[in-house]
């Protein structure tokens, strides 16, 4: 919960991450709150107000992933509504003559993601796929198994990309971006 208020702030993709990483964390322990509070909240150093603030932070996702249907998979309204968010930014910034760097790093990435979108749901925007990509790298590094080297390079160029994004989306925040000449 601390993480994702800061990640919020300061990094929207990683933000994203580590909020499907939370909603996996909760499908695994069963949707059972005492179980999260007693096995993995208990593992954090905090104080008991903040395990108090942390527990009522997992007892709500618990609440709205089974009010949203996102029980076994997918996820909860916020975090579409995040990806959403980038999306809208993502096409603003390559309508934008303004962004020519952003551009550049989306063309490079472009063939990973028609790669990926070959492989997997076609349904997902662009955006969703390079998050999807990183999640699931850190998913096969969590579990300790190989990446190929090609992985590794896509998932470098995605990352890159991604903070890119995250760093306009920042920006657009915290002053605005201007994406036209005033």
């Amino acid at each position: 919960m601390f993480i994702s208020q800061q990640l919020r702030k300061t990094n929207i993709a990683e933000y994203l991450l580590y909020m499907w990483q939370t909603e996996d964390i909760i499908r695994a322990y069963g949707f059972d709150l005492s179980r999260i509070k007693r096995e993995y909240i208990s593992r954090f150093d905090l104080s008991e107000e903040q395990r108090d603030e942390m527990t009522d932070w997992y007892g709500n996702l618990i609440r709205m992933m089974r009010e949203e249907g996102v029980s076994q998979e997918g996820h909860i309204q916020i975090n579409k509504i995040v990806v959403q968010q980038l999306s809208e930014l993502h096409a603003q910034l390559m309508a934008s003559p303004k962004f020519p760097f952003y551009s550049a790093e989306y063309y490079k990435v472009l063939p990973f993601i028609v790669e990926l979108r070959s492989k997997g749901s076609k349904d997902i925007g662009e955006i969703e796929t390079c998050l999807n990509a990183l999640y699931g790298v850190m998913m096969l590094r969590i579990q300790k198994k190989e990446i190929s080297t090609s992985t590794e390079n896509a998932v470098k160029e995605i990352t890159t990309f991604l903070g890119m994004l995250s760093d306009y989306y920042k920006e657009d925040k915290e002053k605005g971006l201007k994406f036209e000449d005033d």
